[in-house]
């Protein structure tokens, strides 16, 4: 899932972003109200993560205008706790609302409620084949056994069972996976999805559609 934070406080935008990165979340970051606005607009995030005391442009702002796209679920951040003002940010457009100090728990579930939210509607368990995902729980598994993954290789796999044998193309694996820094032109996919398929091991159970991208087999084949 991709995630946007936008935060002003450097040393807490690098906590909260490290954070949901260990727990699988390919997370941009933004220091000020205007930046969020520039990313929001060519990415479709799944969550966008919002302090609501922003620089250049305040976090109210940023809030209605993303709600307005109807694109990404909106959780907003605030020193203050008061009712008025949680009433406010959910008037304004957001999905949700918490107050600082937080406990980092809470926030990882909050992000993962409103991922699912954001998605349209499948199964908390993946399955194809003898291979089961479950995403809340970040783990997954093939005829038993534990798969060891990197969260690339999970969130690739994650992906691809739940395109349910359709193919899902290089682009998008990266668009949901990879946060902006990742090069367009690079090759990081292909060898995730080269090592997912090694710690898979046989019968194969991802294919290449050449020119297309990568499906989850009808029937996984021995080589």
């Amino acid at each position: 899932m991709r995630v946007l934070l936008v935060e002003d406080e450097q040393p807490l935008a690098g906590y909260i972003a490290a954070g949901l990165r260990k727990h699988g979340f390919a997370v941009d970051v933004a220091g000020d109200g205007q930046s969020a606005l520039d990313k929001g607009e060519f990415t479709p995030y799944d969550v966008v993560v919002l302090d609501r005391d922003l620089p250049i442009v305040h976090g109210d702002t940023v809030c209605r205008r993303l709600a307005e796209s109807g694109t990404s679920r909106i959780l907003m951040l605030t020193a203050s706790g008061a009712v008025r003002d949680r009433v406010d940010g959910l008037t304004l457009g957001a999905d949700d609302y918490l107050g600082k100090p937080f406990a980092f728990a809470e926030l990882v579930a909050r992000v993962q409620a409103l991922s699912r939210r954001s998605a349209p509607a499948r199964p908390p368990v993946l399955r194809a084949a003898d291979v089961t995902l479950d995403s809340s729980r970040r783990c997954a598994e093939r005829g038993g056994r534990a798969l060891h993954l990197t969260p690339k290789e999970f969130g690739v796999l994650e992906q691809l069972l739940a395109g349910a044998g359709d193919v899902v193309s290089a682009e998008t694996l990266l668009e949901k996976v990879w946060d902006e820094h990742a090069d367009p032109f690079t090759n990081a996919v292909r060898i995730a999805v080269g090592t997912l398929r090694r710690k898979l091991g046989d019968p194969a159970l991802i294919e290449t559609v050449t020119g297309a991208g990568y499906r989850i087999a009808a029937r996984p084949a021995c080589d």
